[in-house]
Formats: structure tokens, C-alpha cells, sequence
């Protein structure tokens, strides 16, 4: 049985994240996700919060401590993609992917350390995608931004280690979202074809493996890139 956890997740109203949060829900923790609009799952706790923004994060933290205690799991989750060619790409499509999926995990990362310090146990996992190590044609920024989390995570595991903390990167390949479902027929089949497992994961595929290394058995794991993509991205 592992211990209760109080557990944050980003980006906890849909898809993945929405996921997540069921997931550590279903394995009995106490659990909040901040959203800018909608609700987690029923039975977690949703607070406003925009991870661009420091302050609005600081507040969402307060309010979670309030409720359910001290956060002991977070969950980097939120992200954004404005995909497009590098030559059409402007500047402001590549600072907000990176403001949003690099910065925004670097903010929550700083405001959940402070209590995990203190209490000498964390678990921080950072969200990342088969294509920040594997590369993506129109996803120059999405790329930067999700690459980027592996050296987060590295150097935090040597900052805290010590601490009782870990700090991992999961790397999902495609999985069957909404917006997988939307692309043409053909699209996915071609999609399929280059994934060894030959077909898209499932979200709950993705939770599960966040919710072990969250878990007591994952304490010896930091700085890891586990990826849950098929064998998609393999040695990358």
C-alpha cells in the first residue's frame, strides 16, 4: 500500500492531465489540479492558475496547503503547441511555448520545493513528449520547450537529491486524445506504421507510470527519462 500523498496536477482538466489526476484519485491520495477553465475529476480539488504566471501559481499552492496539506507530488503537466514551419515561426509563437511548457514547469518546480525541502520527501514529474529528444518537423519551440524539462529534472535531482527528493521526466509518444481522434484516417494509420507497438497509447497508459513514480517503490529513481511511447523514441 502506498502512503497518501497530497498531489498537484497542471493542466488537470483534460486529456493527460485529466488522467493523472484520476489515476492518483483511484490509488486513494488527496489530489488538486490547477486549470484556467474547467474542472479535474470528481473528487479532486480545482484551482485557478496560470503557469505563466508566478503569483497566480503562489496562490493556487496557498489554497491547495489550506485544503489538503502540504504538496508532496507535482505534476508538470500543463503545456501548449503552436506548431509551424521555423521560417513562419515568430518570436512570440517560440517565448510562449517556452514560457508555458519550459518556465511554467521551472515556476511550479520552485514553489513546490520549498515545503518538500522542508518535509525531506518529493516527487516532482515533469511532463515531457517523445519529440523534445526525438525531434519534430513544425515543432522547433514544442521541442526546445520539452527537451528542455530533462535538463530541469537532472540538475533538481542534483540540487535535492539528497533530500529525500526525485525529479523525472515522462515522455509520451502519441496518444489517443481528442486531437489524435481528429487527424485524417490515413494520417494515423501513417502514424502507426512508424510505432513499433503499432498503435496510440491510452492516457490511462501514461497515469499509471506517474502514479508508480510517485509512489514508494519509485524512491530511488531521479533524473530518469521513461518513456511511454511504444518504442517510438528508442535511445533517444
Amino acid at each position: 500500500m502506498t502512503t497518501q500523498r497530497t498531489v498537484l496536477v497542471t493542466g488537470g482538466n483534460r486529456g493527460i492531465g485529466y488522467a493523472i489526476a484520476r489515476e492518483f484519485l483511484a490509488a486513494g491520495h488527496r489530489v488538486a489540479v490547477t486549470a484556467r477553465s474547467g474542472e479535474g475529476p470528481e473528487g479532486s480539488l480545482t484551482v485557478r492558475a496560470d503557469v505563466t504566471d508566478a503569483a497566480s501559481l503562489d496562490a493556487a499552492f496557498t489554497e491547495v496547503e489550506a485544503a489538503l496539506g502540504p504538496v508532496e507530488v507535482v505534476v508538470a503537466n500543463a503545456g501548449m503547441t503552436r506548431d509551424t514551419l521555423l521560417l513562419r515561426m515568430t518570436e512570440e509563437d517560440f517565448t510562449s511555448v517556452i514560457d508555458t511548457n519550459l518556465s511554467g514547469a521551472f515556476r511550479v518546480v520552485k514553489r513546490a520545493s520549498k515545503n518538500m525541502l522542508k518535509a525531506r520527501f518529493g516527487r516532482i514529474i515533469l511532463v515531457s513528449s517523445v519529440v523534445g529528444l526525438y525531434g519534430s518537423a513544425g515543432q522547433v519551440n514544442y521541442a526546445a520547450s520539452k527537451s528542455g524539462l530533462v535538463g530541469l529534472a537532472r540538475s533538481v535531482t542534483r540540487e535535492l537529491g539528497g533530500r529525500g527528493i526525485t525529479a523525472n521526466v515522462v515522455a509520451p509518444g502519441f496518444i489517443e486524445t481528442d486531437m489524435t481522434a481528429a487527424l485524417p484516417e490515413q494520417q494515423q494509420a501513417d502514424y502507426k506504421k512508424s510505432i513499433p507497438a503499432g498503435r496510440f497509447a491510452t492516457a490511462d497508459e501514461v497515469a499509471k507510470v506517474i502514479t508508480w513514480l510517485a509512489g514508494d517503490d519509485a524512491g530511488y529513481i531521479s533524473g530518469a527519462i521513461i518513456p511511454v511511447d511504444g518504442g517510438l523514441g528508442m535511445g533517444h
